[in-house]
Order: structure tokens, then C-alpha cells, then sequence
């Protein structure tokens, strides 16, 4: 901009300029040099020589700014409070070596995923700490303390993931110690190499068991506790699947039944031999070493649901069937034909299925089993026989789950899940049939004498309750409403 220019407009050109239509006004010439000084207007049209370094024009006053490595030393940053939140969370997530870990499957609103639970039994208090959101619906989950995947590496050989088996084919496996983690460690299955390929071919082809991946649904998970990368599976496809942890390949396929295959679990002494029950109503206990070999085979009169090995006394082991029985075997009386079977003893437990049932891993003899006649059952073994303890309704549906804690401080705890979505805790000691039948093994009673039994308030979302069934919520105050106790 010129000053020449500017004076030389013609009279008219200026009065529109000034707004005003009558004679030109008089010359500002004091107010137009301070705003040339001001906005340094006489240099606008210069050039900047490029050795000037003045790169950052264009954002002002940077070289004002301040950098600070705190924000406490910011003051226009004010965060009050923010290390007491960061301490509270960090309390929160902090699992405690006193803390017990409870694993449960959930169905909710058609999104299915897998809730980490702290029990805390000093304060008879159970929360869930975090959850993992699952493909499908959850059928087995088994815990593992090998690192699997790519934390493998970076280990020192400890950790705390768990195995998924669902309605998919593939075993999902995930660390445990993650919050919040978007993907899991390690895919066991077809999924791992490629999931579109996968998915295309499942629309085009029949599927067919083959000896490297499931084909069908997951059933049953089994890790092995003394050789830890191996991990067995038994899918609805008819097979069992031998896993090597370190590799997640499947390292070997085993077809011993002619139905699909509900239940696994790994001899407690003999660490190779596997045992397996079927829809076929068999039960084989096979050397893993040995695929080949005349495995040893039992009979039972209904579908197997669970198999267990008595883990104080490996020679023998329990099956529960759909029509709620037990059968006690010993593995050194096996026949030549399973129609030829022969138990110890047989157990009518209860009347429908025998969903679940586990043997306390530290007291000798003591049994509970679970039903979908919603009845949890505690029983006495004996070289007698089995003799029932106590039945209780816990409150949550058709029973799916019952499992003792492993520890020897909390022996007499017992998990029970069900059909409603809820998960109970149930510290058997402080029942008085419980106290009476394990006399010498039960700890001194604590606190004012009632049952404990500690869940989560869970809304009624039992899909298969009869109408007008109504569920007492005293349970969970240890009240004994509605209870039936039974000793024999």
C-alpha cells in the first residue's frame, strides 16, 4: 500500500469513502502514520529472507509458550483430586494374594462373554473385577498358568490365561491380567490361520473331522497340570484334540468315540493318560502316547455328562449321566466289553440330569453334585458308600456349574452357577450336617454361627422358570427359609 495513491483520488472517490457527500474533509494524517506504525504496514508487501529462521510466523507468539513437565506446574491446569482417582483405580483392579478368582461364563441380552470374579472371604464379599466379551455362547473354560501366544515370550514361564471353548469350533485363549484387551493371545482351531477362508468354506462344504482343528462345537477343556503346554479338548465333531500350547498347534487327533464327546479330564499321578466320556454312553481312560493301543472302555445305561478321577485315590473314577446318576469305577477292573461293566457303587443322585459335579480336591470323600432339577446335593464317601449330607435350592436355576475351591484355607468353599446368570459362594463349613459329617476335617466356626452364602444381586432371567415360581432372596443372608437339610 502507497501513500501517493491514496492521495491522489478525485474528490468524489474520497467523500464516498469517508461517507460523506458534502466538501472532502481535512487530512488524518497523524491517525493513518500510527496505524502504519502499529501494524507495520509500510514492509507488508517484503519479502522474508528465508535466512532469518522465522519458520513459526504463522503460529503467533510461539516462542511465548512455556513447556512443563508436570501439569501441577501448569497453573492453568488445575486436576484436583486426581491422584486419590488414580490411587482409588488403581485399588480396584489390585488382586490381592488373598483373593480367590472365580471364572463364570454369561449369557446376557444375546451377548455372551466370560466375568472374572474376586471373592473375598475375610469380608464375605464377591465382585466382578472385569469381563471379556466372547464370539459365542461359553461352553468350557479351564484356567492355565502357561503364557501362550505372543505373551509367551516375554514371560517367565508363570501366567494367568484361561481357554474358552464355545459353540465355535475355535479355543479362544486370553490373559486373564488384562483389562479391557480387544483380542485374545492365541486361537486354537481353523480361526487362527484364516477366518474368511474359513467362513467360505463352511458355506460351500460339508463339514468333516480332520486331525488339525475342530470342526464343531467345544465341549470340554482339560490342561494338563504336570506337562503345561499340552491342553486336551472334546468337541461335538466326535474327536479329541491334543493341543501343544507352545506352538497353538494341534499336535495330535484322537477318534475314540462314535458320538460326540462331553467330558475330559488328566489322570492325577499317571500324567499321560486321558480320560474321556461320550454320548455314545462309553467311557475310555487312554494313554495319549499310545493312539493306537486297545484303550480300556466302560458302559454306563444313559448319556455320560462328566467324568472325574478321584484325585486321593487315582486308581478309581466318578461319571454322572442324563438320568442323574453316579457310577464309581475302578480302573483296574476293566472289562472285556462295556455292556460288561461293573462299578463299585451306583448312585441315583438325583432325577434329571446331572449337569455338574466336583470332588473337594483337599477333604477326602467329599462329593457335590448339580442338577437341572435345581437341587445342589453334598455327599459323604465311603467305603460304605456314598450317603447324602445335605440338598439345597441355591437360588440359581437349573444348576450348570458346582466347583470346590482348590486351596486348602477356603476347602469348604463351593461355587454354584446356574440358569439364572447368578453365581453363589457357599462356605459349607458353617452348615451344621457339614460340620457334623466332616467333624474331624471342618475348621473352627467363626462369627455368629449362620450359613454363609455370599452372590450378587442378579434380576430373575430364568428363562425356563415355571409360572408362579417364586425364589426367596434370604438365602443370600444365610437365612436357612425355604432350606430342606437332610443327613443319613
Amino acid at each position: 500500500m502507497q501513500r501517493k495513491n491514496s492521495r491522489r483520488r478525485r474528490p468524489r472517490e474520497r467523500a464516498k469513502a469517508t461517507g460523506h457527500l458534502g466538501s472532502p474533509p481535512k487530512p488524518r494524517t497523524t491517525n493513518l502514520d500510527d496505524d502504519l506504525k502499529e501494524y507495520d504496514l509500510e514492509h507488508y508487501d517484503d519479502e522474508v529472507a528465508e535466512d532469518q529462521g522465522d519458520t513459526m510466523g504463522m503460529f503467533g507468539n510461539v516462542k511465548s509458550l512455556v513447556f512443563h513437565e508436570n501439569d501441577e506446574e501448569d497453573p492453568y491446569i488445575t486436576m484436583q483430586g486426581g491422584e486419590e482417582e488414580e490411587e482409588e483405580e488403581r485399588e480396584e483392579l489390585q488382586i490381592l494374594a488373598t483373593d480367590n478368582l472365580v471364572l463364570a461364563g454369561r449369557i446376557e441380552d444375546e451377548v455372551a462373554h466370560l466375568e472374572v470374579y474376586v471373592y473375598e472371604d475375610e469380608d464375605d464379599n464377591l465382585y466382578v473385577h472385569h469381563d471379556i466379551m466372547l464370539p459365542a455362547i461359553p461352553l468350557a473354560v479351564e484356567w492355565i498358568d502357561l503364557p501362550v501366544g505372543k505373551s509367551a515370550s516375554t514371560s517367565d514361564g508363570k501366567g494367568n490365561f484361561v481357554a474358552i471353548g464355545t459353540m465355535d469350533p475355535d479355543i479362544e485363549i486370553w490373559n486373564l491380567d488384562l483389562v479391557d484387551s480387544m483380542y485374545p493371545d492365541a486361537i486354537l482351531g481353523q480361526g487362527a490361520d484364516d477366518a474368511e477362508k474359513s467362513k467360505k468354506k463352511k458355506k460351500k462344504k460339508t463339514k468333516k473331522a480332520n486331525d488339525e482343528f475342530h470342526v464343531d462345537s467345544v465341549l470340554s477343556l482339560a490342561a494338563n497340570r504336570h506337562h503345561r503346554n499340552l491342553l486336551a479338548s472334546s468337541s461335538a465333531d466326535k474327536t479329541i484334540k491334543l493341543w501343544d500350547l507352545n506352538t497353538t498347534k494341534c499336535a495330535k487327533s484322537y477318534a475314540y468315540h462314535t458320538d460326540k464327546v462331553c467330558s475330559v479330564a488328566w489322570h492325577p499321578v499317571e500324567t499321560t493318560v486321558l480320560l474321556s466320556g461320550s454320548y455314545d454312553r462309553t467311557v475310555v481312560a487312554a494313554d495319549m502316547r499310545a493312539p493306537d493301543a486297545n484303550a480300556p472302555r466302560w458302559g454306563v445305561e444313559s448319556d455320560v455328562e462328566t467324568v472325574r478321577w478321584n484325585p486321593h485315590d487315582p486308581n478309581y473314577f466318578y461319571v454322572s449321566t442324563e438320568n442323574g446318576m453316579i457310577h464309581y469305577h475302578d480302573t483296574r477292573n476293566a472289562p472285556q466289553d462295556p455292556s460288561a461293566s461293573k462299578p463299585v457303587w451306583v448312585l441315583q443322585a438325583h432325577d434329571e440330569s446331572i449337569s455338574s459335579f466336583d470332588i473337594n480336591p483337599v477333604i477326602p470323600g467329599y462329593l457335590v453334585t448339580g442338577s437341572t432339577d435345581k437341587q445342589v446335593k453334598l455327599w459323604n464317601i465311603q467305603e460304605s458308600g456314598p450317603s447324602m449330607v445335605v440338598s439345597r435350592d441355591l437360588g440359581v436355576g437349573k444348576v450348570f456349574s458346582t466347583s470346590f475351591a482348590p486351596d486348602q484355607e477356603v476347602g469348604f468353599r463351593l461355587a454354584v452357577a446356574g440358569s439364572k446368570g447368578a453365581v453363589q459362594i457357599w462356605d459349607t463349613s458353617t452348615n451344621a450336617a457339614v460340620r457334623t459329617a466332616f467333624a474331624t476335617k471342618v475348621p473352627a466356626l467363626k462369627g455368629n454361627g449362620k450359613e454363609r452364602l455370599v452372590g450378587l444381586d442378579e434380576p430373575d432371567t430364568d428363562s425356563d422358570s415355571e409360572e408362579g415360581e417364586s425364589d426367596d432372596g434370604d438365602d443370600a443372608q444365610g437365612d436357612d427359609k425355604g432350606w430342606e437339610s437332610m443327613e443319613e
